[in-house]
């Protein structure tokens, strides 16, 4: 790494947001057209063909997934092929589906890396498929509060599930997809999550599949079916579950009388 590569070399990741071309911000606008060399992880043949419009000479990064290959090296491979444009001298920008940090290993990694190797790096945020979530659906996070999980992990890990506030399951479609490209998604993996949210919540609760608009002609996709039917119906990598609260919320009656002591211990030196 010379000099002036240290100099010149800098890299941004952004996201486009959900909903095509509504969704981009100024600032992350500006990155994509003032870049060296513009990578691009799009999910969606015709995102990316409108990205090209902006950019023409944006290098798609979905080459690099492959039926049986960890998806963890594609995603390796990703932040080297950005990296090592940042160490030619270039001014990279790396374009994500959405938002860059929400399910996104490599522009987290890639940044990280960047900075550690004396490099300028940064994050444009963007509105994410949870930010659509909230207002397709209507839900307010402060009203009950929201637990979110990859599926998988609920799976793989020891997690506790309240079931008095929302559970938010991303990848639902692709759960138990231990790292390795696997493209077909059999219901028996779902089945298995079906089970453990069974320990929690009755099999006629009402879940929410949803799928956030791409195109502007488009409208959210919304279903709605009991949480044993989870397991059969067909779903994506993009299909977000919503498991609506199914109890109350319950007082901490020890807390509220420390509250309340608390509030008349405050009270007590203004009235004297």
């Amino acid at each position: 790494m010379t000099d002036a590569s240290r100099c010149h070399g800098r890299l941004a990741c952004v996201g486009l947001g959900m909903t095509l071309g509504s969704h981009l911000t100024p600032l992350a606008r500006s990155h994509i057209a003032q870049a060296d060399v513009v990578f691009a992880a799009l999910s969606d043949a015709v995102v990316e063909e409108w990205l090209k419009r902006l950019r023409p000479d944006v290098r798609s990064l979905q080459s690099g997934y492959a039926e049986g290959k960890p998806l963890m090296r594609t995603y390796r491979e990703w932040g080297d092929l950005m990296l090592d444009e940042v160490r030619a001298g270039r001014r990279v920008c790396g374009v994500f589906y959405g938002h860059p940090g929400v399910f996104a290993w490599s522009p987290h990694q890639a940044i990280a890396q960047a900075r550690a190797e004396g490099y300028p790096a940064y994050m444009e945020p963007d509105i994410s498929a949870e930010d659509c979530l909230y207002a397709d659906l209507g839900i307010d996070p402060g009203s009950r509060g929201c637990q979110h999980f990859e599926a998988s992990q609920l799976l793989y890990c020891e997690r506790r599930i309240d079931s008095a506030g929302y559970l938010v399951l991303w990848q639902v479609g692709v759960v138990g997809n231990r790292s390795v490209g696997r493209f077909d998604h059999g219901s028996a993996y779902r089945a298995l999550l079906v089970e453990r949210l069974l320990a929690d919540y009755p099999a006629e609760h009402e879940v929410i599949v949803y799928r956030g608009a791409t195109l502007p002609i488009e409208e959210p996709r919304i279903r709605r079916l009991p949480l044993r039917g989870l397991a059969t119906v067909a779903l994506t990598a993009e299909d977000t579950v919503v498991v609506p609260p199914t109890t109350d919320l319950q007082p901490n009656r020890a807390m509220l009388e420390r509250l309340q002591a608390l509030d008349a211990a405050v009270r007590a030196p203004a009235a004297a």
